[in-house]
């Protein structure tokens, strides 16, 4: 087989591919054995047709199509491979010959992979951070671990409040008429939590306990109901009862409580140690994020439309995944948003060329410093996977090379190496005075 590139612009080429006749005919051959179980041919049985009769009563060009299907797609990966180009889009293939004892010849013009031109990636600078926990982040980290730990009481005496838990009866009208969906009882809501029609929470709060009211409100223009959106609406509602939360003292017995320390002061010590190690993370995040936005920065790229249209589709499906084991799945949440999936995909395409773009560039960056992903790395990597989801390092790498994914692991892993190799070769500098204050 022969095989040629020709790049006529930037991230665009065309592949010229002929292929010999024997493996034309030998393609003839599969296409006539697929074809030939359905063959209806008076005085033979289906699949028993001879050859020659099936090509004279039929056509040898009946078995074309089927052939080319066949050959097609093997040519042309031995072309990409052989040309040694990266496709990033299906090609538009042109056939130009195919025909029994005669070599079959197309073109394909191919997206391929943008080349990469290299600006500043070592020693670019990045702001000094500590990983420091001031007495107020202690504090309201100790405040969220009262509100996890509080206990609901009922009140009798006092009016509904921000925070507080109303069991509310409500039932709502349009115009005078109910409308489905906006009804319920006994139900329990969270005053400030923002999870009814805005306007809503805010006349609960001041009820007391046996209180009926209209509550007035305005479906926003972008409910996912479009007989109610921008509709004004009345529920009429009933308190039957309000929960407060309790908190519990900050004292030695909620240190016993939450913790396995004896008191409180032992307790804190050991949350700031956490909360320190939590930013340290953090930081780290943030100077990895920094490294690489600053190299794909001083790169020069060209990024076909073709590759932010796959990230966009990757981020979709992972977003349906996430929604998935949360309970939900897309159409739900297209519902409850008021969007469509375009409104979606548009809003993570600047994400998705982002991605695409810092990839690229970390890709190169690995090339040009010979960072490559070792045995011993690969293996250590497949442990570590292995310990998080119980299960053998063997079972693993089965799975990842049942779906193709050992290479795609191998990749992930030298990105990461080639961030962290960044993050070496960077310089750490003071934030100016005014950043410092601000933060």
């Amino acid at each position: 087989m022969k095989a040629t590139w020709e790049k006529i612009e930037k991230n665009l080429g065309v592949l010229d591919v002929e292929v010999d006749a024997d493996r034309v005919a030998k393609a003839l051959d599969k296409a006539f054995n697929k074809v030939v179980k359905n063959a209806n041919v008076p005085g033979f049985r289906k699949g028993k047709v001879p050859r020659p009769i099936f090509e004279s009563r039929f056509g040898v060009e009946s078995l074309y199509q089927d052939a080319i299907d066949i050959l097609l797609p093997e040519a042309y990966g031995e072309a990409v491979e052989q040309t040694d180009i990266f496709p990033v889009d299906r090609p538009e293939v042109d056939i130009e010959q195919f025909a029994k004892g005669q070599s079959f010849k197309f073109k394909a013009k191919v997206t391929v992979k943008p080349e990469v031109t290299l600006g500043q990636y070592k020693g670019v600078e990045v702001p000094a951070q500590k990983a420091e926990v001031s007495d107020e982040e202690l504090d309201a980290e100790l405040k969220r671990l009262q509100e996890r730990h509080a206990e609901l009481v009922v009140v009798e005496e006092e009016p509904a409040v921000n925070g507080d838990i109303a069991v509310i009866d409500f039932e709502g009208f349009v115009d005078g008429e109910a409308f489905e969906g906006g009804k319920a009882e006994r139900h329990s809501l969270e005053l400030g939590s923002n999870s009814f029609i805005p306007g809503f929470e805010e006349q609960v709060v001041g009820m007391a306990t046996g209180d009926f009211k209209d509550v007035e409100v305005t479906f926003p223009e972008t409910y996912h109901a479009e007989n109610l959106a921008g509709k004004p609406a009345v529920f009429k509602v009933k308190l039957h009862e309000i929960k407060r939360k309790q908190l519990p003292e900050l004292d030695d017995e909620f240190a016993k409580d939450v913790s396995e320390f004896e008191t409180l002061a032992e307790y804190k010590e050991d949350l700031k140690k956490q909360l320190e190690s939590r930013k340290a993370e953090e930081l780290k995040g943030v100077k990895e994020n920094a490294v690489v936005e600053a190299a794909a920065a001083n790169a020069e790229v060209e990024i076909p439309q073709a590759m932010i249209d796959s990230e966009v589709q990757n981020m979709v499906r992972d977003f349906d995944m996430r929604l998935r084991q949360q309970g939900m799945n897309m159409d739900m949440f297209l519902s409850f948003s008021g969007q469509t999936q375009d409104d979606l995909r548009e809003q993570m395409k600047s994400d998705a060329e982002k991605r695409v773009l810092n990839n690229l560039v970390l890709e190169v960056i690995a090339k040009s410093e010979n960072i490559e992903v070792s045995d011993e790395e690969f293996e250590a990597e497949l442990v570590k996977m292995a310990e998080s989801y119980r299960r053998s390092a063997e079972e693993i790498r089965n799975i990842l090379a049942s779906n193709g994914s050992l290479d795609s692991l191998k990749e992930e892993i030298m990105l990461r190496k080639t961030i962290e190799f960044l993050v070496e070769n960077s310089k750490e500098v003071e934030a100016p005075a005014e950043e410092a204050s601000a933060e």
